[in-house]
């Protein structure tokens, strides 16, 4: 059985000392049990603050927008859903795939850190898998220029992905508001879901405009809508399933629920399609145009 630590920390030592990257992106065990936040080393005798553990879960890849612009090379960890954004990152010609090298682990999913937090978990030693991770179906890198540890088998798609969605259209639409309403009085706008997905990197996002205001600055359920929206039909198509806007989400919006609600139309109007599965020049289903697209709406 493989030591994916220790490979990790052996190989990004190997990395700095060489001059292949000036910065590795990983996980470093946090003040907490349960925390394993990301860190950044940039000197070789610091690798050994690298992990892989049980709750390595943050997504790494969105901390290369903030290199985008310098002449760095970024060593990353990718997990199975982590390289899918990173594809997408890549397809959006956010950063070049040249000044990336990408360091694949296989996981079979991760705990969930909040529930660590409760003390039935504490006191029975069982942490539950992350909501993200049990409807995983990509355990292993999708991209990757070297992979650490041993590939896991990747479970068989659930029955019905888009059962909570289908729950949700056979709702009247005096249900349906009352529900994203509740959904949406909750939310701090702090941004967290947009600031953590790998489709959300454009350079200027509307929302942080003065001059045309798109967002206005009070909290109510109303802009709440505006942004939820927005957002929704920005990722539409180039959703990678990751989960994390509603993993790193302070009050529990139910933020994926939206999302698969779109893709399930994508899915029914231009056939199945993965986003960040692949990489290649093929766009998304709304990143082109065709003469034949279907126009029912118009």
């Amino acid at each position: 059985m493989s030591d994916p630590t220790g490979e990790m920390r052996t190989l990004a030592k190997k990395l700095l000392e060489s001059g292949d990257v000036d910065t590795i992106i990983g996980w470093e065990k946090g003040s907490l049990w349960y925390q394993s936040p990301p860190v950044f080393i940039t000197r070789a005798e610091d690798a050994d603050r690298l992990v892989f553990d049980d709750f390595a879960i943050n997504s790494l890849v969105t901390y290369l927008l903030d290199e985008r612009d310098s002449d760095k090379k970024i060593g990353v960890f990718v997990k199975g859903c982590d390289s899918r954004g990173l594809v997408r990152i890549l397809q959006d010609q956010q950063f070049p795939r040249e000044r990336v090298y990408v360091i694949g682990l296989p996981c079979s999913g991760k705990k969930d850190p909040k529930q660590a937090q409760n003390k039935s978990a504490q006191d029975s030693g069982q942490v539950p898998l992350a909501v993200k991770c049990q409807e995983c179906i990509y355990p292993n890198p999708v991209i990757s220029d070297v992979t650490i540890g041993d590939a896991v088998e990747a479970k068989p798609a659930i029955e019905d992905r888009f059962a909570t969605v289908k729950e949700i259209e056979a709702k009247t639409a005096d249900e349906k508001y009352a529900l994203w309403s509740s959904e949406y009085s909750k939310c701090l706008r702090c941004f967290a879901c947009r600031n953590v997905c790998p489709a959300c990197n454009c350079r200027y996002c509307t929302f942080d405009n003065c001059r045309p205001r798109i967002l206005e600055k009070e909290n109510t359920t109303m802009q709440n809508f505006v942004y939820h929206l927005t957002r929704a039909f920005h990722v539409a198509g180039r959703c990678v399933e990751c989960g994390e806007c509603e993993r790193v989400c302070p009050v529990g919006v139910s933020i994926m629920d939206l999302n698969k609600k779109i893709i399930k139309e994508i899915d029914t109007i231009f056939g199945p399609y993965e986003a960040g599965v692949k990489l290649d020049d093929t766009p998304p289903p709304l990143g082109t145009y065709k003469t034949e697209d279907p126009e029912e709406f118009m």
